[in-house]
């Protein structure tokens, strides 16, 4: 029963009052603990930092290889929208042309023609047991059904650089029966050279640009120097001397010898003998092949006779086309050969000599005459123009008269504008012919490229323009040396009449100098000045150049226009300076 004195009923916890005090109490001591330790945090004052190292390039490149690296990146790859065209519709028709060949009735091309079983087994290659299986064949060594898949020139390149000499009907017979016989007579021709109807690999193919001699150790240009000397001996005879080739190229026994055995074999007591027949069938059926090939050896023969200094001898031919054995004729016969020359052509000379000087005196007398000039012969002009000063006289100087005054090829300087011709020449009666236009074109361009050529450079760039020409050009027909010098002076050439040195080793091609007076730039002038010059010196040197052009022009040159024409016309050797052509080292 509750007391009347309480009116209603109050509920008393006083226990969770104590619950509550206790936590409380738990609270603030953990909050102080908590500052306490935070101020003994805030006493340490060292800190250490440690940077990484810097990532190098392996590294990098493991992690731009990684799985997490690429499916990073192809997240981030942008998606591209593409639009659809259906089948029939015009841009794909017009895109599904684009697979088709666009020209119609064009050559096909053999290379890209397959046999069915070529083209299967691309299609399915053998596998990796059936290789294991067959024969491993040495690095060297490949065979006709792996050559057989290569393109023709590396076919033709290998079997000649494997083979060294070998007959075009063999040729043929290794290439197989599709093969067309004109792509192969021009593949042919760029590996190998045709010696007595035959083909010999060039030294080039057989002896690389970085390579040397394993026996001697020369390098490379001298041992195809020195093999294309022994290629071109074969083109004049069947028969080689051993030591006779050797002491021309002065070359070691070993290296002479694997020359020889590339294309020859030898026989007792008579020398090297050519190692194949002469393939007269090949000569008659491709004689425009044998003129360019002619022309090709014509330019090697000019470049071995000027390295070697070798003296030009005639060799009769056999009427089958094969040469006689090759003679061998000493030093002193050849010096006997040519007093004699020179004592039988002495008179002759001194005759023409002094002609030519009443000639001069008077054109100089009486400007407006033109004297007629009679062709003299090959050996007198040689003889005069090397006979005419010493190289060592000082250069003359002497300001008598102008330029256009003075005598040009030892003619009067109106003589040129005549209709006689230059240098007594009258002009060629064929000047209309489409050879002779085709002719004198390439002469023009030469000699813009080329201001000053010697007759025997310019037959050298002829020769290598003829092996460029496709077969049956008409300038196969035959241009003889008198021909080409008509044009070169019909062209506005002229000859310049170099004074040679007594002695000289220049041959008569040689000594002949053509020079185009005028080309219709600015430093016309200065080289007409110049080759003025050399026709009375055969070298001079920069500073009586440079004091000469003063002279005559008038005005002081600059270094820059000064080493211009000097460039175009003169090289430099041992100080002094000579006409491009004329210097003998």
């Amino acid at each position: 029963m509750l007391p009347r004195s309480t009116g209603k009923l109050r509920p008393s916890f006083s226990y969770l009052d104590k619950a509550d005090a206790k936590h409380r109490e738990r609270e603030a001591a953990n909050e102080a603990g908590d500052s306490s330790q935070d101020e003994a945090e805030e006493d340490v004052k060292q800190i250490t930092v440690r940077f990484s190292r810097p990532e190098s390039e392996q590294a990098r490149q493991r992690r731009v290889q990684s799985y997490e690296f690429l499916q990073k990146k192809h997240a981030e790859e942008p998606w591209v929208h593409l639009h659809y065209y259906g089948l029939r519709d015009s841009r794909s028709e017009h895109e599904r042309q684009y697979l088709l060949c666009q020209g119609s009735g064009g050559v096909e091309n053999t290379e890209l023609v397959k046999s069915p079983s070529e083209y299967l087994m691309m299609l399915m290659p053998p596998s990796q047991e059936e290789e294991k299986d067959k024969p491993v064949a040495p690095s060297n060594v490949l065979s006709m059904a792996q050559l057989r898949t290569l393109p023709l020139a590396d076919q033709i390149k290998i079997l000649m650089k494997n083979v060294k000499v070998m007959p075009f009907a063999n040729l043929m017979s290794l290439l197989g029966p599709s093969i067309d016989s004109v792509a192969v007579l021009r593949g042919i021709q760029k590996v190998a050279m045709l010696v007595q109807g035959n083909w010999v690999v060039k030294s080039d193919i057989l002896y690389p640009k970085d390579s040397s001699s394993p026996h001697s150790g020369v390098p490379a240009e001298v041992l195809c120097r020195g093999r294309d000397f022994v290629m071109w001996k074969f083109t004049q005879s069947r028969w080689v001397v051993r030591k006779e080739v050797a002491a021309v190229t002065k070359l070691c026994a070993e290296d002479v010898k694997d020359f020889l055995e590339h294309m020859a074999v030898v026989r007792i007591n008579k020398g090297w003998e050519f190692i194949l027949p002469y393939d007269g069938e090949f000569i008659k059926k491709h004689p425009d092949v044998v003129q360019r090939q002619h022309m090709l050896w014509s330019g090697i023969q000019a470049k071995l006779e000027k390295v070697y200094n070798l003296v030009k001898e005639t060799m009769p031919k056999k009427p089958d086309g094969q040469s006689g054995p090759a003679g061998l004729v000493s030093g002193d016969q050849r010096v006997q050969v040519a007093k004699r020359q020179a004592q039988q052509n002495h008179a002759l000379l001194e005759r023409e000599l002094q002609r030519r000087k009443e000639q001069l005196r008077a054109a100089s007398v009486l400007p407006g005459v033109r004297i007629k000039e009679e062709p003299v012969s090959e050996e007198g002009e040689e003889e005069e123009e090397r006979g005419a000063e010493e190289a060592e006289e000082p250069m003359d100087t002497s300001p008598s008269g102008g330029l256009h005054g003075r005598l040009a090829n030892g003619l009067p300087a109106g003589r040129a504008a005549g209709g006689d011709g230059f240098n007594g020449h009258p002009p060629s009666g064929s000047a209309g012919t489409p050879v002779a236009r085709e002719l004198r074109a390439f002469v023009e361009a030469t000699f813009q490229r080329q201001f000053v050529l010697t007759l025997s450079e310019l037959k050298r760039l002829f020769n290598l323009h003829l092996a460029s020409l496709p077969p049956g050009h008409m300038l196969f027909s035959g241009i003889s040396d008198r021909m080409l010098q008509d044009t070169v002076l019909a062209a506005g050439c002229k000859q310049i009449l170099v004074p040679f040195p007594p002695q000289t080793a220049a041959s008569p091609d040689e000594q002949k100098v053509f020079a185009l007076w005028e080309s219709g730039d600015m430093s016309d002038q200065h080289r007409q000045v110049l080759l003025e010059i050399f026709s009375k010196n055969y070298r001079v040197r920069r500073n009586m150049i440079q004091s000469r052009l003063t002279q005559e022009c008038g005005e002081d040159l600059s270094k820059q226009e000064l080493d211009k024409v000097l460039k175009d016309c003169c090289v430099s050797y041992g100080g002094m300076w000579y006409l491009k052509g004329t210097v003998q080292s």
